[in-house]
């Protein structure tokens, strides 16, 4: 009985460590300030931007539910739709360096 109890906890402690770890994973939450600078926004266009950062993090969080091809085809659609929305509110060297943070942060997150 100990010993089913133990693997019983056991499994659920791992399971539910990889459900953090995938969350974590699609968390897109950052400095948003720190990439305003970076980006040379103005208070206008900080505004915007944090809106559609906030959206878009949720779509990511909520991808990290998702299973197999849906999950991609999910963040496939969440970064189209923010990188269209933030072409809207970019000048061309602002964006040109936003897709390509947006780019190596993706690579590195393994998304």
């Amino acid at each position: 009985m100990v010993a089913m109890m133990t693997f019983t906890l056991g499994y659920a402690k791992t399971e539910n460590h990889s459900a953090v770890q995938n969350v974590e994973k699609y968390d897109m939450s950052f400095d948003v300030r720190r990439l305003a600078a970076k980006l040379e926004l103005t208070s206008d266009q900080m505004e915007a931007f944090q809106i559609i950062q906030d959206s878009f993090n949720n779509e990511m969080l909520s991808v990290a539910t998702a299973k197999g091809h849906m999950r991609r085809f999910l963040v496939h659609q969440a970064v189209r739709k923010d990188v269209n929305q933030m072409k809207l509110i970019l000048n061309d060297n602002q964006f040109n360096t936003y897709v390509q943070l947006l780019g190596v942060t993706l690579r590195n997150k393994g998304l």
